[in-house]
């Protein structure tokens, strides 16, 4: 296992699915852990799971990622506490509707860009002064497949996802000089509640559970892990590169 004693890691999500179950392995890695999420019962789960696996208790942070503010007032807080931040898991995000472009409700498309992008923009804003003082920071920026297939129906959250991905990679490009890397991360098909919403009828037996994405994301998170601004594939496990058009 990724010795993490020591860092200093922020997941957002966390109270269910791929953020929970990394905010758990980075506590079993030594990690003090930050969980944000919107569900206080869901984040006091996760404390309680960290314990029990001799972890160290979580600082637990309930906040709505459409609070603009509240994530601004974030970073300043960590800052205050700790000085630095290590490891940032950027994780939250929502699908909206699967539904024609043209009958997607402008409210919907709104929440959607203003959750999986907006929000994201403003987590990175916030923590990347935190990050370049670590001397190791590391930041997995969670994407999907959608951002790069395009399927028919699913145009808000495809968007939101090629946006966040055209995010990590120009933040990447800024601070390649750093110890700072940055990776997007295609997790596939994972046993989520996003998912069920998105695929009612699969049987969630079929798809990986949420803590062997979890796992594999551990390597991404230490010292020894060098390239940034590229694409993590969990299903291949494997690092990948961006290419133009051609």
């Amino acid at each position: 296992m990724i010795d993490l004693k020591g860092r200093l890691a922020l997941v957002t999500g966390a109270s269910r699915g791929i953020g929970f179950f990394t905010a758990l392995e980075l506590a079993k890695a030594g990690a003090q852990v930050i969980a944000c999420a919107r569900t206080v019962g869901g984040l006091e789960d996760l404390d309680d799971a960290i314990k029990a696996a001799g972890g160290l208790p979580a600082t637990l942070v309930p906040f709505d990622l459409t609070d603009m503010a509240a994530i601004d007032k974030l970073g300043g807080a960590i800052h205050e506490r700790w000085g630095r931040l290590d490891i940032l898991v950027a994780n939250a995000g929502m699908l909206g509707v699967i539904a024609p472009i043209g009958h997607v409700e402008a409210k919907v498309f709104e929440k959607v860009m203003t959750v999986n992008v907006t929000a994201t923009w403003r987590l990175i804003r916030s923590v990347d002064p935190l990050l370049q003082q670590s001397d190791a920071g590391r930041a997995l920026i969670l994407s999907s497949a959608a951002a790069h297939k395009c399927k028919p129906f699913w145009g808000p959250y495809s968007a939101s996802k090629a946006a966040v991905e055209a995010l990590a990679r120009t933040w990447a490009g800024e601070t390649q000089r750093l110890p700072l890397r940055v990776l997007s991360v295609d997790p596939g098909a994972t046993r989520t509640a996003m998912r069920a919403q998105a695929i009612p009828g699969e049987d969630p037996a079929t798809v990986p559970h949420p803590s062997e994405v979890a796992a594999k994301l551990m390597p991404l998170l230490g010292p020894g892990q060098t390239e940034t601004g590229k694409l993590f594939v969990v299903r291949e496990n494997r690092i990948v590169d961006y290419r133009l058009p051609e």
